[in-house]
């Protein structure tokens, strides 16, 4: 028996990972994922995701799932930003180097709105993208996810509900026949390494 194989055991088959990491369970097409996730959310579960190949509208509000905080990092690098830009332009324009020219006054704000514009995008869109990747928990090398065979299809034509074994409702035998009573199929034990 290869390492692999036991990380990944179907349901029924007598064997079970070492450490169990989730349950999963694949569903039939969009409509009956969309209706088997709000049945998980009634149920309290907390710790879970659905994996599909494409966007379905509404789902994240069937998942329960609040508002990301992406865009709080993107609001702190652009008002950082154009802080910044503005605070350095005031500075060395008016204080530490002023030029008259042509009469115009020292702080000319109309010339550094480029400036000001580049500097409230390229912050904003930086930290957007450390934002994402830190709360999204990335780098990650290796997913117990991936030793999944089947889960390979979810990037192309297949549906699936992961309820992780840390989720405080847990219970190998309850989610398993909630996952069976919502119409999962091909449900999956899916093990970590220890």
């Amino acid at each position: 028996m290869t390492e692999t194989s036991l990380l990944v055991c179907p349901v029924g088959s007598g064997s079970i990972p070492k450490k169990l990491y989730a349950v999963g369970a694949e569903f039939a097409g969009p409509a009956e994922l969309f209706a088997a996730a709000e049945k998980v959310r009634d149920r309290g579960f907390r710790w879970w995701d659905c994996y599909t190949p494409y966007y379905i509208h509404g789902l994240d509000k069937a998942m329960g799932l609040r508002k990301s905080f992406v865009g709080l990092f993107t609001f702190t690098g652009g008002l950082s930003g154009i802080l910044g830009g503005f605070l350095l332009i005031t500075i060395t324009s008016v204080y530490v180097y002023p030029m008259d020219t042509q009469g115009k006054p020292f702080f000319s704000l109309p010339g550094f709105v480029p400036i000001l514009d580049l500097l409230l995008i390229m912050p904003s869109a930086i930290l957007s993208i450390v934002g994402m990747a830190v709360l999204s928990g990335l780098p990650r090398l290796h997913h117990p996810l991936w030793e999944w065979d089947l889960f390979t299809r979810a990037t192309h034509d297949k549906f699936f509900i992961v309820i992780e074994a840390s989720d405080p409702r847990f219970s190998e035998k309850t989610t398993v026949e909630l996952l069976r009573e919502i119409g999962g199929a091909n449900l999956t034990f899916i093990g970590d390494e220890e």
